[in-house]
C-alpha cells in the first residue's frame, strides 16, 4: 500500500527537455506538496539511477533551479558530452511556509522530513529505475544550500555527497532575504539552526562535502566563517571562491561544479 496519496504526475507526451512534474499529498507536511523533476531517457529501463534533491532559496518553489537556473538543461548537457552519468534531478519546493521554510521541522509542518523522507520516498513509489539502492545526493543554494549542508550532515548515512552554494549557515541570516520576520530563533534549539552543529555532530560519518561562494557575495564572510570551523574540527571538505554574487548568473554557471562533483562520487 503507499505511503503517499493523490499523486499526480505529468504526462512524458507533453514534456520538454526531460522536465516533468509531481504533485503528491505529504505525511510531513499534511497537505500537497509540488517537485520539479528531470527525468531523461537515458534511465528508461534502468536500476538504481541516482538522484540529486536540489533545494531552492528564499522566496523560490519547486520550478526555480529549472526556470531560473536551468539545471535541467545542464544535468542534459553534461550527460551527453559523457561526463555526468545519467541522473534524476528532483528540485522540490521548500514547503511554502512564510518567505522561506528553511527546511526544518515546524510546528504546523515538518519541512525536513518533507525532504529526505516523502520526496524521495514518493520518487522511489513512481519510478521503478530508482531504488533502495540508488545513490543520494544533495544540493542548494542560498537557504537552500542551508537545507542541503544541514539534512547532508544530519542525514549522513542517506548521501553520498552534499553541494551548497552561498549557503546560510545560520537561520538567522534568512532575516537579510526576508521583508517580514522569519522565526522567533529563541524557541529554536541549535540543531535546528545550525549547519555547523550537525556537520560536527556526525562529522565520522559525513557524505563527501563541497561548499562555494562568489567573492562579491554578501554571505562570503559567513562561508569563510565556517570553512573555518570546519577545518578547526578537522572535517573533510572542499571549498571554493569564485567571482560573482547572490544571484542566478552565479548560480546557472556553478552548478555544473555540483553535478560534476557528485559524478565523481558515483563511480
Amino acid at each position: 500500500m503507499s505511503d503517499y496519496q493523490y499523486i499526480e504526475l505529468s504526462s512524458p507526451e507533453f514534456e520538454r527537455d526531460g522536465l516533468r512534474f509531481l504533485t503528491f499529498k505529504s505525511p510531513a507536511l499534511r497537505r500537497r506538496g509540488d517537485v520539479s523533476l528531470f527525468v531523461p531517457h537515458q534511465v528508461e529501463n534502468q536500476k538504481g539511477m541516482s538522484l540529486v534533491l536540489l533545494l531552492h532559496g528564499v522566496c523560490g518553489s519547486h520550478w526555480s533551479w529549472a526556470m531560473n537556473g536551468k539545471a535541467h538543461l545542464t544535468a542534459a548537457r553534461l550527460i551527453s558530452e559523457g561526463s555526468l552519468p545519467p541522473l534524476v534531478l528532483a528540485m522540490p519546493s521548500d514547503g511554502l511556509f512564510g518567505d522561506g521554510s528553511g527546511y526544518i521541522p515546524r510546528p504546523d509542518a515538518d519541512y525536513e522530513k518533507w525532504i529526505v523522507k516523502d520526496v524521495v520516498g514518493c520518487i522511489r513509489e513512481i519510478f521503478p529505475f530508482i531504488t533502495a539502492t540508488s545513490k543520494l545526493f544533495i544540493a542548494g543554494l542560498s537557504m537552500g544550500g542551508f537545507g542541503a549542508l544541514r539534512l547532508g550532515a544530519k542525514y549522513a548515512e542517506l548521501f553520498s555527497g552534499v553541494s551548497a552554494h552561498s549557503s546560510l549557515t545560520h537561520l538567522v541570516q534568512l532575516e537579510r532575504f526576508v521583508k517580514t520576520p522569519f522565526i522567533d530563533y529563541a524557541d529554536l534549539s541549535e540543531e535546528k539552526v545550525s549547519a555547523l552543529y550537525w556537520l560536527k555532530q556526525n562529522k565520522e560519518i559525513l557524505p563527501s562535502i563541497r561548499f562555494d561562494c562568489g567573492i562579491q557575495d554578501e554571505l562570503i564572510e559567513e562561508n569563510r566563517a565556517l570553512r573555518r570551523n570546519l577545518q578547526t574540527n578537522s572535517i573533510k571538505h572542499q571549498y571554493f571562491e569564485f567571482s560573482g554574487g547572490h544571484s542566478w548568473d552565479y548560480w546557472q554557471k556553478h552548478l555544473q561544479d555540483t553535478l560534476l562533483f557528485f559524478a565523481k562520487q558515483m563511480k
